[in-house]
């Protein structure tokens, strides 16, 4: 067909279909691959962030039989209706086939897309989407990796059409000496999809339907055949523990920049670890083997500093936190307040100025502005079956070495005696001290030197 007949489609739906039934055999792991993470967020959830930024209205997920944790996370994400089984599996072409009866009713166009390619995005995938618009029948994604070893190469003529798909031990030598790959992502209209997917046989070594034989029938039909190029990281899959490994160094490496980039200042930024959804405003300081686990958000000011370790927590300006603190999950540290060396906060607000400079553990409660922790008190919030708060008045001072009982509160400007035990409310401006009452015997210790002495020697006579 002439190429000049064709008119470009507009404003075409989009749908998209993840493959995710793979076993993930090389990964070696009782999780399923497309559940391993990539900057603490799931393979699996990555791509579908991805196509959902792509504008797909229908997105399908092909998952194994029995794979019940991957199940979990598409209806979690998507509902029960995102769901498409894929059993026996049967090849990348069957895999497709299966997701049939959850696009019933959509028409337009179709992505399919690997599950387990934590470093796709949204760009990478919008020219599919162009060329398609272009009035391109079958648009595919490839890229030129370093080593092509195993990658089937694009067979493409001078025009630039993509007659078929060639795999590496089918291919002959000048076949093996192309350099553009398949990436194992295409797009088409659902319904030319589906009629070439019927047509695709398991006369193969595997005796599988594989994705990849759409090119040839297309080219058969004279559809319209072309790709677009990506870099090779963009479209990485993660099918052992080494390409995780790979990928999360390139996931790392560039939210290292991308924060520099941002205005924060890192003394040794390949030390620092990043989450998926880390937010860290221009003005921060990060130190050295600082990691930063999911839901994060260090306001301008903060210093952060060596050796902390930071997961759901909200860190406000001109805070201070570490050397070697922890925040854990509903940590919010106010502006200018101090969380020191070996402190580990848990669901406290702590308020603005307040210090916790030394071992401490703060659980479950509150801590009032310019309120001061000393080291050693603990927030005793669990009684072996329920978690209960402690609250800090403003400016009250918990002396060293305090273990405050929950359910308990600390008026404002109230004072608590070193080494206490406090298991009752303290009232304003009050001090509550609670110790035993201190013995002194006078000459105890030298009379137990001597007979200690004496002893020693009596036995060196015999």
């Amino acid at each position: 067909m002439d190429d000049s007949a064709r008119r470009p489609c507009t404003m075409t739906a989009r749908a998209a279909v993840i493959l995710a039934a793979g076993q993930g055999t090389r990964m070696k792991s009782a999780t399923p691959k497309v559940l391993h993470k990539v900057g603490g967020r799931a393979l699996l959830d990555r791509v579908i962030d991805t196509v959902q930024a792509t504008g797909c209205q229908k997105i399908v997920v092909v998952v194994g039989a029995g794979a019940s944790p991957v199940r979990d996370l598409v209806v979690r994400r998507l509902g029960e209706g995102a769901v498409a089984v894929q059993d026996p599996p049967q090849g990348t072409g069957h895999a497709v086939m299966a997701a049939r009866e959850a696009l019933a009713g959509f028409e337009g166009d179709v992505l399919v897309t690997n599950g387990d390619c934590p470093l796709l995005a949204p760009a990478d995938l919008e020219p599919l989407f162009a060329l398609r618009a272009d009035g391109v029948d079958l648009a595919l994604l490839g890229f030129e990796p370093a080593d092509a070893l195993l990658y089937g190469r694009m067979a493409t003529m001078a025009d630039g059409r993509v007659s078929r798909i060639v795999e590496p031990k089918d291919a002959s030598p000048a076949e093996l000496a192309i350099r553009t790959c398949y990436a194992g992502m295409l797009c088409a209209d659902k319904g030319k999809l589906f009629g070439w997917l019927d047509r695709t046989d398991n006369r193969n070594a595997k005796g599988e339907y594989y994705l990849t034989q759409v090119v040839a029938l297309a080219d058969a039909d004279a559809a319209l055949t072309k790709a677009a190029i990506v870099p090779e990281s963009a479209v990485m899959g993660c099918d052992t523990p080494m390409q995780l490994s790979q990928a999360e160094r390139i996931f790392q490496d560039a939210k290292r920049a991308q924060f520099l980039a941002d205005g924060v200042a890192m003394l040794a930024p390949e030390t620092v670890h990043f989450s998926w959804d880390t937010q860290i405003a221009a003005g921060v300081t990060v130190e050295q083997f600082v990691v930063f686990a999911g839901g994060v958000t260090v306001e301008t000011g903060a210093v952060i500093r060596a050796f902390s370790h930071l997961e759901g927590a909200v860190v406000h300006s001109g805070a201070l936190i570490g050397p070697y603190a922890r925040l854990r999950p509903g940590a919010d540290i106010g502006e200018d307040a101090h969380i020191g060396n070996f402190v580990e906060v848990k669901k406290v607000t702590v308020g603005k100025g307040a210090k916790a400079n030394h071992l401490t553990y703060l659980g479950d409660g509150s801590v009032g502005a310019g309120a001061n922790i000393g080291a050693g008190t603990i927030f005793c919030n669990y009684d072996g079956f329920d978690k209960w708060e402690t609250h800090v008045g403003e400016g009250a001072f918990i002396g060293s070495n305090t273990a405050l009982v929950a359910p308990v509160t600390i008026g404002a400007g109230g004072f608590t005696g070193s080494g206490s035990v406090i298991t009752k409310d303290v009232a304003a401006d009050a001090l509550a001290l609670e110790r035993g009452k201190q013995l002194e015997n006078p000459g105890w210790a030298a009379r137990f030197r001597e007979r200690k002495l004496a002893e020693r020697a009596a036995k060196g006579k015999k």
